[in-house]
Order: structure tokens, then C-alpha cells, then sequence
């Protein structure tokens, strides 16, 4: 037998001890964390709680843009983005595939959904070394059903990127106005840039929202799990005043023009007079918002941000101010052409160089004289006081409307000539946004509104009304008087043959406005280009009550003369006027149609008895000489004529020549007939100079020579080479 060693023994006394130290130890440390909560100074509970608490972003939608009746103008929809995945790793179980694995029928199914050709895709699908591939342009923006169709197909790999897109239904539609969205730099947040986007961006963004839910290892909802939900607060959306129709018919008109006459920039604005509302806004050039295309032409809105001389539409706020003041009496005459405001300076001239002799203010309004604004700012009102009217029509300072950028008007007031030039538009720049605030005070009862695009914010979770606009008063510069007087003379700018605003006439609606021609410089100097200028017209209608105010400016169009210019004008500005109109349902007045009457036999009657007579019937009788019998007449008696027609009419005394200014040709002839004059003509339409002075001695054979425009056309500019002319005419008819 065998005696046990004494060592034995002790190693195994010293191992019990360890194993019951140990014991201890861990039994202590159970305890302690059991009562603390805690291991190594950390909440264990936290931690357990960290490792298995996962979070998920509640997105927050940007808010919707309507226009003023409800229609969508820009809003955030679902967009998908085509991805196939190449890694082969992604499939663990190869009955169900989660690369691509037949890139040849790959290519072919998805060329049926997507502008690629089939050839292309393959190439991609085809790359070495990829995770996953996209396909350009061509696989975003997939639409909901064309995703739809291409999950249906089931095919291996291909799957969708969900991203919220900025979309904007209507393409080019008020661009500058309402701006587009896009990604900061380095982010992924979606700004606006430009317009509304950008003005309004901290009340269109919204705040995304959170969920935090308990999972296992694998990220499983865990079956009692706790939620914690922070709902998304989703941005609210903004009405704005525009109105779809109204927008749409600039956008049209614009375009028409931009393709015909190819101008370097153009403008158009309509608001309502009544509230200050801008209604439709619309620039050329302009930009696609959904693909940027067109924005490098142009990062501005033209119509808020650029001033420039407004030419002759600054006469429409001179005019109001010498009628407010009761300086100026529109009966009374001057001798037009030329004007010195000083002794020294340089003399300013009308638009056609030589003027039209003594006229009346009412027709120097009219004509568009410079001359007679000139007049009117130094004689009538005052250096003084026009700079008073300036402050009043909101010319030197930003409008306030809510749009980014908006620039003030640089009133140049420094000399007399500065002074004067600034009364019809040359010199002083002005934005069109300026223009159309100072109008409404003359479309309405003198008060001046502040021009408005934004209708009303509302919280989209709510319904709650977080903003309503309401028209401001921001001045009454004029009485309702002088408003309504102000209006009755720039109406006759359209319906008086003397007018240059006739092309702007509209069938059944009476139209009160201003045309507008500014020099365009360069390097501080004017050119002198036949197409060198900004034309533009400020209107509205109907005149007794105007619904409307329209600006349309349109620099540098293709254009032969100078004298074309009012032209691409008139095409942009009727068709809105008139369209607008109709679309607001406001009635055209009611015209009747011409009558045809008979030309009476008036030989042998007296000069008063025979105008009498052809007056009664509808036609105008014209009186050649001082006589008291008529001797001859044309047309001859028995003879058709429309009403309103001229019957001219020859006394016993020694003829004269007649003002032949706005008369057609037809009626010219009847004179040459008549008197057996040797006419000649340039142009075509009606006279707008002759060589023969009113009132001159007519005699047989003289020689007539008149100048003719369209109805509808302002005159062209005289040179002085045309003064050469007009000379040799003359002595022409003396020899």
C-alpha cells in the first residue's frame, strides 16, 4: 500500500482556497452590480439600452406652392432612382438571386422601360470591381408606375432609391418668380435658391421627425418593445397672387415674341390695381426649374432686381403731378421741337428732332413730346416740387414686395438737364416693379398699393392660416380727380391719330397708357443702333375703371428701324390685356358698326349750312378757304361713304391747306383730286407730316408731298438730313 505524499495534500488544500476566493469574488461582484445598476462606473441599463435601441428619421415633406386658386405650382413628390446590384456576395442563396445574374435579358427588359438603348445598359451592367451601378440621367425620376412595371418583371438585382424631388408641373412658368431647389453644398439638404424657394425657404422647410424603437441584434422589432414617435413637422405651404390663366397667357405672348424678334431681354407684369397683387410675371430669358436649363442667361428677375431708364412711361407720374398741383393747363400751347434748359446747356429735343410747331400740351402728352414734359418740370412744377412727386411715387426706395434682390431706383437730380430728363424717362432708372407700384395710384383713387405675390400661408396639418394679405396703403400721391383726369388723357395717347400709343388699341376695351423708349448705353455713352433701345408700354384697362395694369419692356429686339420698336410691344401687351380681360369676364364695350351714307349735294349751299348738312348724316366736312358758297365738293353727290368720312369742300374764296395729320390716303387723294395737286407719298398708312403747312395758300398744281405711317406705328425720327429734305420739298413746290 501505497502512502499519499504530504505535498499532494497541500496543493490541494491551496487550489480549494483559490477556487473558494474566487467564488467569493465573483458572488461579491453579482451582488454589487445587481444593487448598482452599474459595471466599471457605466449604467449598464443605458447601455444595454444604447445597443439595442434603434432610430429612424421621420422625413419632413417642403411645403406646397399654389397659385391664388389653389393649383399647384411646385411640390415635393416621390422619385426613384434605378440601381442594379453587381456584387455576387449579395447572394446567399442562389434560388433566390440578389445580384444581377443575366445581364443580356437584364438589358433587354429594362431598354423597354428606360431611354437607354439595350447595348448601352449591357455596357454598365458589365462593369468589373462595382458594388451596384446607376444608370445617368435616364434611370431618375423613374415615376411611380414605371417602377411598378419593372418590379413586376422581377428581375435579379435591380432595385429603386426612394428620394423626394421638387416637382414643378407647369415646366417654365414664372421661373424667376418662383425660383427652384436644390442641395446645399456638401449636404444633402434641400435649399431654395432664388424667388420664393429661396425668400420663403424657412417656412417651406419643415423639421424632420423620429422614431426610436427597441430590436434585437438583427434590427427586428422586438414584440414588446417600447416606441418613442417625434412626429415630422412638415412645411407650410404658401398661395401665392398669381393666377395660373393670366401667367400662362405671358408665358405664351412672351414666347411668340422671343421666337419673331429674338430681343435680348424681355419683361411683362399684370396686377391688380385694386389690391397690389402681381397676377402673372414673366422675364425672357428664362430657365427650365426642374432641369436649370436657360439659368445662365439670366440669375435675375429683371422686373425686381435691375433698374434701368424707363423712357417715355415715366410721363404718365410727371403729368399726374402737374395736374395734382394745378399748374397745367392741357389747352394751352408751346413751341415744341426744342428746349434749353439754361442758357449753356445742352438743348434736348423731341423724338422726331424738329417738333410739330405751336401745339397744345394736351397733344404734346399726345405725341409724346420732351419737349413739353420739360416744360412742365422747370416752368410748371418745379425742380422743387417734381422731386417731392418722385419721393411720393415711391421712385427712390425698394417696393418691399416679398421676393429676394430687390433693387431701388437711382434718381439722378443733380443738374437742371439731370432734372428734366428724369421727367420723361432718361438719365434716372427705375425697376418695372417700381413702375407698376406708382401706376396703381393712377388706375385707382390716387392710393398708391404695395405691390404683393404672396396670397397666404397656411400650416398644412392645421388648415391654420399662419399669414392673409391684405392691400397696403403705402401713399396717396394724387387725388382720385386727378387720377381719373390722368387717365382720360393717356387714353387719347391710343384713340387720337396724333397718339403713339395707337397700336395698342384693343377691339371693345378701352386702353390708357404710355409708351416708353429708353437709349440703351455702353460705357457711359448712348448707342445709336436702330434697335439700340428698351421699348415698352405701361397700360391699363378698361380706362373709366381699370381691372388691369400691364407693363411689357422689351430691349433690343430684331428689329429694322427704330421706329418698329413699339411693335413686339404691342403684340405681347394685347394679347395679355385682352385675354386677361376676357378670362376675368369683363364685358368689351358695346360698338356699332359704321354706317354708309349718302354724300348730299352741298354746291351752291353756304359754308356753314353744307358742314351742318355732311355732319347730320355722320361724315366729317373738310373746308378748303374763308368763302361763303361751297363751289365744289368730293365725293360728288349721290356717292357712298362711311360715316365719319371726309367730304371736302371747296368755298369761293381762295383755298387753304388743311392740317392732313391721321388722314388716309383716300382721303389725301380727294384733296389732290380736287385741287389738281401733284402728289407724291412715302410709306404707307396715314399721314404723319406734309410738306404744305396748315392753312398755307392752295393753288392748282402744287406740289404735295406726305409721309405715311401704319395706324398703329409711332413716327420715325427726323434727322437733320430729313430737314434738308423737307426743304428741297418745299422748294420744289415753289418752282
Amino acid at each position: 500500500m501505497m502512502k499519499k505524499q504530504p505535498n499532494m495534500n497541500v496543493g490541494a488544500a491551496l487550489l480549494f482556497l483559490f477556487f473558494c476566493l474566487l467564488f467569493f469574488v465573483l458572488l461579491f461582484r453579482f451582488v454589487s452590480i445587481q444593487v448598482s445598476g452599474e459595471a466599471a462606473g457605466q449604467p449598464l441599463a443605458a447601455k444595454a439600452q444604447q445597443k439595442y435601441l434603434r432610430e429612424g428619421v421621420l422625413e419632413a415633406k417642403r411645403g406646397t406652392i399654389y397659385d391664388r386658386n389653389g393649383e399647384v405650382i411646385a411640390e415635393d413628390t416621390a422619385s426613384y432612382t434605378l440601381v442594379a446590384i453587381l456584387d455576387e456576395s449579395m447572394t446567399t442563396n442562389k434560388k433566390d438571386p440578389q445580384h444581377v445574374v443575366d445581364k443580356e435579358m437584364t438589358s433587354r427588359e429594362l431598354a423597354k422601360y428606360i431611354d437607354l438603348e439595350e447595348s448601352e445598359i449591357f455596357r454598365i451592367l458589365s462593369k468589373e470591381g462595382p458594388f451596384q451601378v446607376e444608370f445617368g440621367p435616364a434611370g431618375k425620376d423613374i415615376a411611380l408606375q414605371t417602377k411598378q412595371e419593372i418590379e413586376e418583371l422581377k428581375l435579379p438585382g435591380i432595385t429603386f432609391i426612394r428620394e423626394s424631388k421638387r416637382f414643378y408641373p407647369n415646366g417654365i412658368f414664372a421661373s424667376h418668380v418662383i425660383g427652384y431647389v436644390d442641395t446645399e453644398e456638401g449636404g444633402t439638404k434641400p435649399v431654395g435658391q432664388l424667388g420664393i424657394e429661396k425668400s420663403l425657404n424657412d417656412v417651406l422647410t419643415g423639421k424632420n421627425g423620429k422614431i426610436e424603437y427597441e430590436s434585437d441584434l438583427w434590427g427586428y422589432l422586438l414584440p414588446k418593445g417600447d416606441e418613442k414617435i417625434t412626429p415630422a413637422q412638415h412645411g407650410k405651404d404658401v398661395y401665392l397672387t398669381l393666377d395660373k390663366k393670366i401667367q400662362t397667357f405671358v408665358e405664351e405672348a412672351l414666347n411668340v415674341v422671343d421666337k419673331e424678334y429674338k430681343p435680348t431681354k424681355m419683361i411683362a407684369i399684370v396686377a391688380d390695381p385694386d389690391t397690389g397683387e402681381i397676377l402673372a410675371m414673366g422675364q425672357r430669358p428664362t430657365f427650365h426649374p426642374k432641369t436649370r436649363e436657360g439659368i445662365a442667361d439670366t440669375w435675375h428677375n429683371e422686373a425686381v432686381e435691375n433698374s434701368f431708364e424707363p423712357g417715355s412711361t415715366m410721363k404718365i407720374f410727371t403729368l399726374a403731378a402737374a395736374l395734382e398741383e394745378q399748374v397745367l393747363n392741357l389747352n394751352e400751347t408751346f413751341q415744341s421741337g426744342s428746349y434749353k434748359p439754361t442758357k449753356n446747356s445742352k438743348a434736348i429735343h423731341d423724338h422726331n428732332y424738329v417738333g410739330w410747331g405751336q401745339i397744345s400740351y394736351l397733344e404734346g402728352i399726345q405725341r409724346s413730346s420732351n419737349t413739353a414734359i420739360a416744360k412742365i418740370v422747370q416752368d410748371k412744377l418745379g425742380f422743387e416740387k417734381y422731386r417731392e412727386y418722385l419721393t411720393s411715387f415711391g421712385f427712390d426706395k425698394p417696393t418691399g414686395i416679398e421676393l429676394p434682390n430687390e433693387a431701388s431706383g437711382k434718381i439722378v437730380y443733380q443738374y437742371p438737364l439731370d432734372k428734366i430728363t428724369t421727367g420723361y424717362g432718361q438719365g434716372t432708372a427705375i425697376t418695372p416693379i417700381q413702375q407698376i407700384q406708382a401706376a396703381t395710384a393712377v388706375a385707382g383713387n390716387g392710393s398708391m398699393l404695395k405691390p404683393q405675390i404672396i396670397n397666404k400661408i397656411i400650416d398644412p396639418q392645421t388648415d391654420e392660416v399662419i399669414q392673409k394679405a391684405e392691400p397696403v396703403v403705402v401713399g396717396k400721391p394724387i387725388s382720385e380727380n386727378t387720377a381719373k383726369e390722368v387717365r382720360e388723357v393717356l387714353e387719347t395717347v391710343i384713340t387720337s391719330p396724333k397718339g403713339t400709343g395707337k397700336k395698342y388699341h384693343i377691339d371693345g376695351y378701352q386702353v390708357a397708357g404710355k409708351t416708353g423708349t429708353a437709349n440703351m448705353t455702353e460705357n457711359g455713352r448712348y448707342l445709336t443702333g436702330p434697335n439700340d433701345y428698351v421699348f415698352s408700354f405701361l397700360g391699363m384697362a378698361p380706362a373709366d375703371d381699370p381691372q388691369l395694369v400691364v407693363y411689357v419692356a422689351v430691349q433690343q429686339p430684331e428689329i429694322d428701324s427704330y421706329s418698329e420698336g413699339s411693335t413686339p410691344v404691342s403684340l405681347v401687351f394685347n394679347q395679355i390685356m385682352k385675354n386677361s380681360l376676357q378670362y376675368l369676364k369683363i364685358q368689351p364695350t358695346q360698338q356699332e358698326k359704321a354706317k354708309i351714307v349718302k354724300v348730299p349735294d352741298a354746291v351752291g349751299m353756304s359754308a356753314d349750312q353744307a358742314a351742318s348738312k355732311i355732319v347730320e348724316l355722320g361724315a366729317e366736312a373738310v373746308v378748303l378757304g374763308n368763302g361763303k358758297q361751297i363751289t365744289r365738293q368730293l365725293p360728288e353727290k349721290g356717292q357712298q361713304l362711311l360715316e365719319g368720312e371726309k367730304v371736302i369742300l371747296v368755298t369761293d374764296s381762295e383755298p387753304t391747306v388743311p392740317d392732313m395729320s391721321g388722314w388716309s390716303l383716300r382721303d389725301v387723294m380727294k384733296i389732290a383730286n380736287l385741287m389738281k395737286l401733284e402728289l407724291n407719298m412715302t410709306g404707307s398708312g396715314y399721314v404723319v407730316r406734309q410738306n404744305l403747312q396748315a392753312g398755307a395758300k392752295l393753288s392748282e398744281g402744287d406740289y404735295l408731298v406726305v409721309h405715311l405711317l401704319p395706324h398703329n406705328q409711332k413716327e420715325e425720327p427726323v434727322v437733320p438730313e430729313s430737314e434738308e429734305l423737307m426743304a428741297l420739298e418745299e422748294q420744289e413746290n415753289k418752282d
